[in-house]
């Protein structure tokens, strides 16, 4: 992928994880590109959109799917999915809530939600897994404690993006956070 276009898709996932309704002048903006640039690589937003869902499932599975392997300990591997989600930061964010729009036409054929649907299964898993054996408290469900996940994610990504938190104590303070909250 040429540079000028991985460029455009990750200034993208940042405007449209701030503002979705965002118009293309911004992307261009953040980009540091003409609109008309813009043009030469991308017709226009939904296919711009198409691009930025295939990049972030891509990275995001790849990193999600490595914090898993990392380990066969179920809480070293959560730990290490909230730092992937962090890694991933506003891809992680942004794919999270187009995936949960409700004009999202869910459809397991499609290879970008059958590979969101295994991802969110083998998480699923391990937090119940967790929750089963107490290290997760019995009084959260999953689907809680996933959307937990999403807040602190999110939480975190928008803290680096304010500058007020210091970005070496961003995953620690993320950690802290989420585990206090599930009752680790």
């Amino acid at each position: 992928m040429p540079d000028t276009q991985q460029t455009i898709i990750d200034a993208a996932i940042l405007v449209f994880n701030e503002d979705y309704s965002a118009p293309l002048e911004k992307v261009a903006e953040r980009a540091a590109i003409t609109r008309r640039t813009l043009h030469r690589y991308f017709t226009g937003r939904d296919e711009l959109l198409a691009s930025c869902a295939r990049d972030m499932q891509r990275r995001c599975n790849q990193a999600m799917a490595q914090a898993l392997d990392s380990s066969d300990v179920p809480l070293v591997q959560l730990e290490n999915m909230l730092y992937a989600g962090v890694e991933c930061g506003a891809k992680y964010s942004f794919l999270s809530k187009l995936h949960n729009r409700p004009e999202h036409l869910h459809n397991p054929q499609n290879p970008n939600c059958a590979h969101y649907d295994a991802m969110m299964t083998r998480y699923r898993g391990v937090v119940s897994f967790l929750i089963d054996e107490g290290t997760i408290s019995r009084e959260l469900t999953v689907e809680w404690v996933t959307m937990l996940f999403r807040s602190v994610i999110s939480a975190t990504v928008n803290a680096e993006a304010s500058g007020t938190v210091a970005r070496t104590s961003l995953k620690h303070f993320a950690w802290f956070s989420f585990s206090k909250g599930i009752g680790v």
